[in-house]
């Protein structure tokens, strides 16, 4: 196994994912011996690099199988300049986006680099305009890009590869950030920097061992990229889940609230649970702006063999991270013509001063937006509480349900009270008059239906 600075070598790591890997190699450009710069000893290096690693470049390509599914993989040997991006190390990268969108395959990327480099200059820098080009090719062209961000991920590589990504896991105490160890400020807290740091920011969806890295990478590709759930994909909408409790219409608006506020209802967890097959989902968390909203779940999974896409409110104030995070997935889930399934619990969109100062306002615009101007179907059911304009960010117009242990209102029944100067012995007449009961969502048009529960077989 080539290493270099005692970290694992492309080749190591490719067969630590992959069943089988075919490289592929495209044409080598020529080239002054020096360098575009005429780097004096540049020549040197890159021989004495091919010489400590086999490699002729900082990447190596090819088509791959990841537990049976397959991919482009993209892999980078840190032993070869530190990984970094040079013009030859764009042109491979480039011709891999090329063949990913040739084969209509998602594009795997293992990386490790230390940026741009620095004896190519400015041409180095330039090659980040490539792969951001090429970024934007796939998702146009409605294919998957997964990044495993090994140790270190810093630099441009970080900022186009690993950060433009898809889906985004880590290695366990790997270096990921823009700024690499020797040009960040020398008070810079160390953890913001370390894939487990990314994660809690909201910039990492999975921090994955290596040992079960093909597993996961696997799971992924079922559920995004063709031979598994891609095939049954049509614009079909998801089905709409069963309800979980077996509760009778409210009788009054206050009965509807008691019920949605119950401790023991059911919350999304269980839904989902229910909904998917077991050991099918995969989850997305953050919102790649510094933030994650564990209210929040988003994610997807297989539903009678069908890939579906979900984003589920878990009965608390949602927060900005919640809405960005959510408007994410729907976003990802319409590229790739995956069905949305979204579930409605929240008492309303967090009020707080730090939820002001974080974008609370544009946040749930964004969510809004996202459901709006949707291609694939989405279905939405809620499942609790409907509070507010933060609970229909996340309703699809025409297509939402409703459980009888729910409401929907405009404003929760107590603040409505007090706005209308009415004392807390109005506050149940309150509801009443706002119609929050879910039969009355149906007959306003609100709704399409109540949800019943699964009957028992016989």
């Amino acid at each position: 196994m080539a290493e270099g600075n005692r970290r694992p070598s492309a080749r190591h790591m490719v067969a630590a994912v992959t069943d089988d890997f075919t490289e592929l190699f495209p044409p080598e450009r020529e080239t002054a011996p020096d360098g575009p710069l005429g780097w004096e000893g540049y020549a040197a290096s890159r021989a004495r690099a091919t010489e400590r690693t086999g490699e002729r470049e900082s990447v190596i390509h090819g088509v791959a199988r990841v537990s049976g599914h397959p991919c482009v993989l993209i892999s980078f040997e840190f032993g070869f300049l530190g990984g970094s991006l040079g013009e030859r190390t764009g042109d491979r990268l480039e011709a891999a986006y090329a063949t990913a969108r040739e084969r209509r395959l998602p594009l795997v990327s293992l990386i490790a680099t230390g940026g741009s480099r620095m004896q190519e200059g400015m041409v180095a820098l330039t090659q980040l305009q490539r792969v951001a080009r090429q970024s934007a090719l796939l998702r146009t062209a409605g294919l998957p890009q997964l990044a495993v961000l090994r140790d270190p991920t810093t630099g441009g590589g970080w900022a186009t590869l690993g950060a433009g990504a898809d889906v985004i896991l880590a290695l366990p105490d790997a270096q990921v950030g823009f700024a690499g160890s020797r040009v960040r400020p020398p008070d810079a807290d160390p953890t913001a920097y370390t894939a487990e740091g990314q994660l809690a920011a909201g910039a990492v969806d999975a921090v994955v061992p290596v040992a079960e890295l093909r597993g996961v990478l696997g799971r992924w590709l079922r559920l995004l990229g063709p031979g598994g759930g891609a095939d049954a994909r049509v614009a079909v909408p998801a089905d709409v889940p069963d309800a979980l409790s077996d509760t009778a219409l409210p009788a009054t608006g206050w009965d509807a609230v008691r019920a949605a506020r119950a401790a023991g209802r059911p919350r999304a967890s269980a839904y989902l649970d229910a909904y998917f097959a077991a050991g099918s989902r995969m989850a997305l968390s953050g919102d790649r702006c510094g933030g994650v909203d564990d209210g929040m779940l988003c994610g997807f999974g297989l539903r009678d063999g069908r890939t579906v896409a979900y984003a589920a409110q878990s009965g608390t104030a949602t927060r900005p991270a919640g809405y960005r995070a959510a408007a994410r997935l729907i976003r990802l889930a319409d590229r790739l013509g995956v069905p949305v399934l979204t579930l409605v619990d929240t008492p309303g969109a967090a009020n707080d001063a730090a939820a002001e100062r974080a974008g609370q306002g544009a946040a749930i615009a964004d969510c809004f937006a996202a459901v709006a101007s949707v291609g694939v179907p989405v279905t939405s059911l809620v499942i609790g509480e409907g509070g507010s304009g933060g609970a229909l960010a996340l309703s699809a117009p025409s297509r939402t349900w409703v459980t009888a242990d729910s409401y929907f209102s405009v404003i929760a029944p107590e603040l409505a009270a007090a706005i209308l100067k009415r004392g807390a012995g109005e506050v149940r007449s309150t509801a009443d008059e706002l119609r929050v009961r879910p039969q009355d969502l149906v007959e306003l048009g609100v709704a399409r239906g109540v949800i019943s529960p699964t009957p028992p077989l016989p």
